[in-house]
């Protein structure tokens, strides 16, 4: 029995000391994983807060966007007002054609698409014909109404007008564009967070996995440690109950002894120094 309980004893050290190497291996891994799905986590963080800076600059450009888009309005409203004037006394003159009014509109429509589409060589070969064609129209309609004083100075206060609100667009042209940049600059980084996001998850459910077996190993090396120490209680039990028994039997020996040589002195021996001792030793003499 005893060297059963030691041949299991040595049979359980030895997967105690498996699963204490496999629960460190997979400590190990899991921490390797913990560290990249933390730095992968930061990187995240990183990119969220680069994108919504990027939000912010968006939207204060987008702001300035529609200031000037007011700006530019307002002074075109002005500059309506006196291309009605100048429409006016047009008709009341006979100036026939198109007014000077609708093709400056056409000129300025024609430019800015020119400016904010994406064109093909061809389309803006040809935009940018019709836009010159339209801009000689306009030379010659002014210099028809030039020949009247009023319509000159009308024409000169629509050209100021006209080109303060050319100043207007062209600075809000510049404010849309960077506002556009922007805007794809956060979409880009969104995604790429987005992205790393993902990675950052998987690697914390490679963790969680790695985990549970660490803890799997774990309990399986503190039950083979537990069941170490009762194999050790049961043989310190087992060693005790063997030391009585062989001690007990000795005092009874000796006892055996002891009444041998006391019925021999009855029966008219003599007792030696030793049988003297025996019989001491055995308890028998008191």
């Amino acid at each position: 029995m005893i060297k059963e309980l030691n041949d299991k004893k040595t049979e359980l050290k030895t997967q105690s000391e498996e699963y204490k190497e496999k629960r460190n291996e997979l400590n190990a891994e899991a921490s390797t994983l913990a560290s990249k799905r933390n730095e992968l986590n930061k990187k995240t963080k990183d990119l969220i807060n680069e994108a919504q800076e990027y939000k912010v600059l968006r939207d204060e450009n987008n702001e300035k966007v529609k200031e000037y888009k007011v700006l530019r309005d307002e002074v075109n409203n002005k500059a309506n007002d006196v291309f009605a004037k100048i429409d006016q006394i047009r008709n009341e003159n006979n100036l026939g054609g198109p007014s000077i009014k609708d093709i400056r509109k056409e000129i300025d429509r024609l430019e800015f698409a020119q400016q904010t589409e994406v064109l093909t060589t061809n389309k803006e070969r040809e935009l940018v014909n019709k836009i010159t064609e339209l801009q000689k129209q306009y030379v010659v309609k002014k210099q028809q109404l030039e020949g009247n004083e009023e319509l000159k100075k009308l024409l000169d206060d629509a050209q100021e007008i006209r080109d303060e609100a050319s100043n207007h667009h062209a600075t809000l042209s510049e404010y849309a564009q960077k506002a556009q940049e922007y805007h794809d600059k956060m979409i880009t980084t969104f995604k790429e967070a987005d992205k790393i996001r993902a990675e950052s998850d998987a690697a914390h459910k490679e963790f969680v996995q790695f985990q549970e077996k660490a803890d799997e190993q774990h309990k399986l090396f503190i039950a083979a440690q537990k069941e170490i120490r009762d194999i050790d209680k049961e043989l310190r039990k087992m060693k005790k109950g063997d030391f009585d028994g062989k001690k007990e039997a000795a005092r009874a020996d000796a006892r055996k002894d002891a009444e041998d040589i006391f019925d021999n002195f009855k029966s008219g021996g003599k007792l030696t120094m030793e049988n003297l001792m025996a019989l001491q030793r055995s308890g028998f003499l008191k």
